[in-house]
């Protein structure tokens, strides 16, 4: 496995995710990712890991998966000057035959959108902004890591845009973001509420067949 310094890189995102694929070796690191993104590691890894968790994957899949999204969340919100992972997690890895079959399909919407993207509404990338992301972000990752059926594609989604968003510095894409987060949040009371009346309706419905449970 090689070693990772860091440095930063000035290719477009769609250009790394494509020369991360060609290497003749079998196997594709964490720690590679976390090199080749350089300073764009925050938004770059959060649109990567975001896409992969936006898959139909077997269960308990995103468990695992959203961890790393998780410790991005909260370095984002305090602010840390570098993406750090731990040694366990620079060391997990992929088969880059796979990798290549997935950036394939995905590359070009993400060609597309870099073509529309740019700097703008830079408030909505600015320190604060990006505190209050992190923060978002991380009650989507603890969403995202619970073995919810069906749970995981709205927030890995909604984590991706805000990537895509911090590592352009488009503030639409934040704003789009934004939008995710709050559509799911009103999704998540309504399912709520409507579970919680029929749990409701369900006991009394007993309560009044089995006088003795009331």
């Amino acid at each position: 496995m090689p070693d990772y310094d860091y440095e930063a890189d000035a290719r477009r995102f769609s250009t790394v995710l494509e020369d991360l694929g060609e290497p003749d070796r079998p196997k594709l690191y964490m720690g590679e990712l976390v090199n080749a993104f350089g300073e764009r590691g925050f938004g770059a890894l959060m649109v990567f890991l975001g896409l992969i968790n936006a898959l139909p994957l077997p269960p308990g899949s995103t468990t695992v998966l959203g961890a790393p999204l998780l410790l991005l969340a909260l370095q984002l919100t305090f602010q840390s000057d570098q993406v750090w992972m731990p040694k366990w997690a620079l060391k997990g890895s992929m088969d880059r035959s796979t990798y290549r079959s997935a950036v394939a399909r995905v590359l070009p919407t993400i060609r597309k959108f870099e073509r529309l993207s740019r700097p703008r509404l830079l408030f909505m990338t600015s320190q604060v902004a990006q505190i209050a992301i992190g923060i978002a972000s991380a009650a989507l990752a603890i969403i995202l890591i619970l073995p919810i059926w069906g749970g995981n594609m709205v927030p890995a989604i909604v984590m991706a845009t805000f990537g895509f968003g911090l590592m352009q510095r488009d503030g639409y894409f934040i704003a789009a973001g934004w939008v995710g987060v709050v559509g799911f949040t009103v999704f998540v009371w309504l399912a709520w509420e409507v579970i919680w009346r029929v749990l409701k309706w369900t006991f009394d419905a007993w309560s009044h067949a089995l006088p003795g449970l009331s």
